[in-house]
């Protein structure tokens, strides 16, 4: 009997470790993604990821249409398909503006201002099983996890890790940097040829972690079908170590590349030209002045001072809403400093 009892307390030993160890295997690098999590300031977070990204089933399982598609797939991938927490994206419209310059010195910088009423801001460094590391960032608001979610507690940690599959700017290893602005309408993008759908933020961190170069990015861009994020037009600002700058947008389905070193929320292409260019928005045309007094060549605080200069108060003191975080991108050491919301005294400096 006591052989009896012997055996079967070893069995469900064996059993608990080998169902503890299978399930590490499953959870393990989620687990310690969302331990990771370190507050920056009220509303600024930043967490690291090392392992599967789920991108390679995000892309076999044919992509995603729309946000609400994306979420499912997302949180299928956080919970092995064991939960669905309650999600309603976000569908509103965002502000922001862009400058890509060689510094006298030969390196490439890249600046960014995301602009919003109100952003709980989560920077995400990635190192995926396949692919470049890089650096993302998001605003989770827009996942609609609930009001007043923020990403404290392991729970709200671990579903933080959905920006793997979404961002709206970043920089890889490569020097590789992208953007997303909306356009200047809500004329949405919708192909449908059949290759894996991407919406706007998923095919951006889709690029971050396999782009190193423009064309590159233009090239995964064209074997994609895109769909619009929130119900508007969308247009990337994307820029390499090279210093080669371009915008693409989307006009009647079809991709179109400008070549350009600054935008902002009004269309550049010949098809379009500055639909959605408000009165009073001069964002675009300053940030040209700045890239024009200098001869094309901006060094890093001329640069920092273009971007900061186009940044915009809280909501309500203007048309866009307020700059939520500013980017300083070094694209030849690739690195980036952020500035949250407006607070250029403090910069959070991260190295890729």
């Amino acid at each position: 009997m006591k052989k009896i009892i012997k055996i079967t307390l070893v069995t469900l030993l064996i059993l608990m470790v080998l169902a503890g160890v299978l399930t590490w295997m499953a959870f393990g690098d989620l687990v310690k993604g969302a331990r990771s999590v370190q507050k920056l300031d009220d509303g600024f977070y930043y967490m690291e990821y090392e392992g599967d990204d789920g991108l390679d089933d995000f892309l076999y399982g044919g992509g995603a249409k729309d946000a609400n598609e994306l979420v499912q797939k997302i949180t299928y991938f956080l919970s092995k398909g064991y939960y669905k927490p309650p999600a309603n994206p976000d569908t509103s419209k965002y502000g922001c503006s862009t400058i890509t310059s060689q510094t006298p010195d030969h390196k490439v910088l890249m600046g960014r201002n995301f602009d919003y009423n109100d952003a709980t801001c989560v920077i995400l460094r990635t190192i995926p099983k396949k692919g470049y590391k890089n650096i993302s960032t998001f605003n989770v608001n827009f996942f609609g996890f609930g009001e007043g979610y923020v990403p404290e507690g392991f729970q709200n940690q671990y579903m933080a890790l959905g920006c793997l599959f979404v961002a709206l700017d970043g920089i890889n290893e490569k020097g590789f940097a992208i953007a997303d602005l909306v356009a200047g309408d809500n004329v949405e993008t919708h192909q449908n040829s059949g290759k894996p759908s991407f919406t706007t933020t998923a095919a951006l961190a889709y690029l971050l972690k396999r782009a190193a170069t423009v064309d590159e990015a233009l090239e995964l861009l064209r074997g994609i079908d895109m769909h619009s994020d929130i119900g508007i037009a969308h247009h990337y600002a994307i820029s390499d170590a090279s210093g080669k700058s371009v915008v693409v947008e989307y006009v009647d389905n079809q991709m179109v590349v400008m070549e350009t070193n600054a935008v902002a929320n009004h269309y550049l292409c010949a098809q379009k030209l500055n639909v959605g260019l408000m009165e009073g928005d001069s964002r675009y045309s300053r940030l040209c002045s700045f890239y024009d007094e200098a001869g094309g060549k901006m060094d890093s605080l001329q640069l920092t001072k273009a971007i900061c200069s186009v940044s915009q108060l809280p909501w309500g003191s203007n048309f866009i809403g307020g700059t939520q975080w500013t980017m300083v991108m070094n694209l030849t050491k690739p690195s980036v400093t952020y500035y949250f919301k407006r607070k250029f005294d403090n910069p959070f400096h991260f190295e890729l």
